[in-house]
């Protein structure tokens, strides 16, 4: 019966092997099992340390992404700083520029007041040098008119009376245009008789005592007064009362 049993086919189970320490597996399966925990310790080694690597790699960039934000935070700081800096630049030069306007403006309004004045006022000296023509002028006529006044025409025989007429007209005619001239380049004449002393326009030369009039009243006039447009060219020589009522209280009163 045994080598019967040893031809049949195995009917058993390999637990009963087990039991008496035999195992049922062949031996290139023992291999197998034994390599295969190995190659499963290698594979999960390996897979450790690409775990790992991950880790690390993870973290790196975690790590640069850290690095990356406080560097842009860094720049924006600096960012901001530059453009208070230009702002402030930019307010500076809006004020130097605003300021040198300002100052080209005034330059050209004074250049321009300058050169109107001197177009305005280039007759000054030489009309102030006409003025003692314009006196002597003005004497002659004032003389001939007095000494016209003063003849006998029913007693003239020798024909005086009309060469003394031509003389005056002639002066008049001169002193007119002479007049019409001055005032074609700005030069007006005035006499300031009775008007109030004028220290700006007038040059006191004596005071005469009148209690009829207000003191400070121009009661004679030695030379009329000339203007150059707005100026004074020559401030008229006269004569101040003296003497008069003021007219302080008048004013005091008008104002009360």
């Amino acid at each position: 019966r045994v080598p019967y049993m040893l031809n049949q086919p195995l009917r058993y189970s390999s637990n009963i092997f087990q039991r008496f320490g035999f195992s049922s597996s062949t031996p290139q399966q023992n291999d197998k099992e034994v390599h295969e925990p190995k190659d499963q310790e290698s594979t999960a080694h390996e897979s450790n340390g690409e775990a790992s690597k991950e880790d690390s790699g993870s973290s790196g960039s975690t790590e640069d992404l850290d690095l990356s934000k406080e560097d842009l935070v860094k720049l924006v700081f600096e960012k901001d700083e530059l453009l208070t800096s230009k702002d402030e630049e930019i307010k500076d030069m809006k004020d130097k520029v605003l300021r040198s306007y300002a100052e080209m403006e005034n330059v050209i309004a004074r250049t321009k007041r300058e050169s109107e004045n001197s177009k305005k006022y280039a007759v000054q000296n030489f009309s102030k040098s006409l003025l003692d023509v314009a006196d002597n002028l003005a004497r002659a006529s004032s003389v001939v008119k007095e000494s016209f006044s003063k003849l006998d025409t029913s007693e003239d025989s020798s024909g005086a009376v009309p060469l003394l007429k031509t003389l005056l007209e002639g002066v008049d005619m001169t002193d007119k245009q002479l007049g019409e001239v001055f005032k074609k380049f700005g030069v007006e004449r005035f006499d300031p008789l009775n008007e109030k002393f004028d220290p700006d326009k007038h040059f006191a030369l004596f005071q005469i005592p009148d209690p009829s009039k207000p003191s400070g009243t121009v009661a004679s006039v030695v030379k009329v007064g000339y203007m150059l447009h707005d100026r004074v060219l020559r401030p008229a020589e006269v004569g101040v009362t003296e003497g008069g009522p003021s007219e302080e209280p008048e004013e005091k009163s008008g104002g009360e």
